[in-house]
């Protein structure tokens, strides 16, 4: 069963919780059934119905265990007979009334200290279940979330944890408390009377079949209510980045009605799911009470009969004991919905955890702690899937120091060449060199060691100025990172904030303008000081101050480094040592900025277009 599977996958650090779970459930279900024994002897007085004259029978531990207990009961009665003779019927009323008190403190107490050594569990389960989706997210390659919806990834770690929090978590107590108390409600109702039980037993299966019937189709019909969970959810986030576009378009009675349209497909779809859940509690119940009307029929006949194992008062004893398996048994079944429900969000969330990291390290990884030559791009290609290749067996050398730009049409593979290089992707043939190791042999910690990245997109954190800047940095000091500022013509504009670097600068930076932005990710990666830099298109999106002051950052940057950059504004790349002109995946010119206008080729068509 997929739920013992969870529990061998998360349980074993709470070993010692559950060993003490399952011994208070133990005293807790032991002392239940010696509490409801005082019933027995209470009636007796009750209805005058006690043996008279009773004598003390001797016993020892080597007697057989029907012997022993027949020796116990009949002890207890003969003493009770005892004080009744003594002290009267009265007095021990009151000495077993107070008994049975007694004895039901202990048994609840007991019940609250197995919940007690459970909650910990339950919590401690559902930590490491979030702590290892959070950082398989983090380990998997950008590659497995151009395939799935950033939605469909956050409803996983939202509302599908929850439900395995609301179905399987609180389910956990239930599958290992109920089981024991049934377990030994039956060999005490084996005891008192074989035929009654086995009479049971012939009933309790057919319950079990139906009950199972009606949950059959419940995971099924969950998995698809939490796949449009994940599809409201993808809506809501996609709405939020593209507010202005909505809002400019008059778009918001399509997106409305889409909204509305799943919103009331998901509702459907609890409901059905819903409704058939609620049906375990009413269901077992009315179940339970039809074998207790047959039991009492059959039971009565027996006792009625000279041949009765046992007497009225045991009977009624007997009943009680039957009654307290029927509760643990529909929260038994009530538990066997929830778990088909948080069954199918586990599945989902598996999609993530048991996901394969393409990106690996290799066994025995080549030692690389600096840059000291050059860079290879020999004969690769790429492709995202198997129909289009997006690169075509491109070669090119980057020695140490260049400055190498790529520039080109839209969808001609730039970006794609810049992604290869820290291994977000693996090329799908040929090999691309560092210093000599191809990037397959060396540890990719080592590797984007190396690198720095400042994207067209400046990704920022809801954090302060320093830490953003310090973003990777161990132990970096204010002045280290007021000094990467400086260089990035960001330290004015981060003084005159409220708290300066402890100012907190909103989800992806939203309270700093374009330039802003650029700047601080600019500063994060000098304060980096990597001997490689990545540039992908970092002044396209900005206004013409913004991008001198951040041009003349790139170039305090790009000082002393070998820089690989992506470029659409070809006068911010007339410097560099080597223009890379790419078309449909392959490099169709390349040269410094006058040898390619002396060819008169398709960068001096580019270089015209944009004077």
């Amino acid at each position: 069963m997929n739920l013992f599977k969870l529990l061998r996958r998360f349980v074993p650090p709470y070993k010692w919780q559950v060993l003490g779970n399952i011994f208070f459930h133990l005293l807790s279900t032991l002392l239940s059934i010696f509490s409801f024994a005082s019933i027995v002897p209470i009636l007796q007085i009750l209805f005058g119905i006690s043996e008279a004259h009773m004598a003390y029978t001797d016993w020892d531990w080597s007697m057989s265990v029907s012997d022993i207990f027949s020796a116990m009961k009949n002890n207890v009665f003969w003493w009770l007979e005892q004080q009744i003779s003594i002290s009267g019927a009265h007095h021990v009323l009151l000495l077993l009334g107070v008994g049975l008190i007694v004895l039901t403190f202990l048994k609840t107490a007991a019940s609250y200290m197995g919940s007690f050594f459970m909650i910990p569990i339950r919590t401690g389960v559902l930590r490491d279940l979030r702590s290892q989706l959070y950082n398989k997210i983090i380990s998997l390659p950008i590659g497995f979330f151009t395939e799935e919806r950033k939605g469909d990834v956050i409803s996983r770690m939202t509302s599908d944890v929850a439900e395995v929090e609301n179905s399987i978590m609180s389910s956990l107590d239930m599958i290992v408390k109920n089981p024991i108390m049934i377990i030994m409600y039956l060999c005490t109702m084996f005891f008192m009377s074989w035929q009654l039980t086995l009479f049971v037993l012939l009933l309790l299966p057919v319950s079990g079949w139906i009950i199972g019937l009606i949950g059959r189709s419940l995971k099924r019909k969950s998995q698809r209510g939490q796949e449009q969970t994940a599809d409201l959810i993808s809506q809501v986030e996609e709405t939020l980045g593209g507010l202005r576009v909505v809002k400019a378009f008059n778009a918001e009675h399509k997106l409305r009605d889409r909204f509305s349209r799943l919103n009331n497909e998901t509702r459907k779809t609890f409901n059905r799911v819903n409704r058939r859940y609620q049906l375990a509690h009413p269901v077992s119940e009315f179940l339970g009470t039809s074998v207790i009307a047959v039991l009492l029929w059959y039971g009565g006949g027996l006792i009625l009969s000279d041949t009765s194992p046992i007497g009225p008062a045991e009977f009624i004893y007997y009943l009680v004991i039957f009654y307290s398996i029927i509760n643990p048994f529909k929260e038994l079944s009530k538990a066997s919905y929830s778990i088909r429900k948080g069954m199918a969000s586990l599945e989902r969330i598996d999609k993530i955890l048991l996901a394969e990291n393409v990106i690996k390290d290799p066994a025995t990884p080549e030692p690389l702690n600096t840059f000291s030559t050059d860079i290879r791009y020999e004969n690769i290609s790429f492709s995202y899937d198997t129909d289009r290749e997006v690169i075509h067996n491109v070669t090119l050398h980057i020695n140490k120091g260049q400055t190498v730009a790529l520039v080109g049409q839209s969808g001609g593979g730039k970006t794609t060449m810049l992604d290869l290089l820290p291994r977000f992707y693996d090329v799908t043939s040929g090999a691309i060199l560092v210093d000599g190791h191809d990037l397959r042999t060396l540890r990719v910690r080592d590797l984007r060691a190396l690198m720095g990245v400042v994207n067209q997109e400046p990704i920022l954190f809801n954090d302060t100025f320093f830490n953003n800047i310090a973003f990777g940095v161990e132990h970096a000091t204010q002045e280290q990172v007021e000094e990467a500022a400086r260089i990035a013509n960001a330290h004015e504009f981060i003084m005159q904030t409220p708290d300066g670097y402890q100012t907190t600068i909103g989800e992806r930076g939203a309270k700093l303008s374009g330039g802003q932005r650029q700047r601080i990710s600019i500063a994060r990666a000098i304060l980096k000081n990597p001997p490689i830099l990545i540039l992908d298109e970092a002044t396209s999106a900005l206004d013409t101050e913004a991008e001198r002051l951040v041009q003349d950052a790139l170039e305090k940057l790009m000082t002393n480094r070998t820089t690989l950059v992506v470029a659409h504004r070809l006068s911010t790349i007339r410097r560099a040592d080597l223009i890379c002109v790419m078309h449909e995946g392959r490099i169709v010119e390349q040269g410094c900025h006058e040898q390619l206008l002396a060819l008169d080729g398709y960068y001096k068509k580019l270089w015209h277009m944009q004077k």
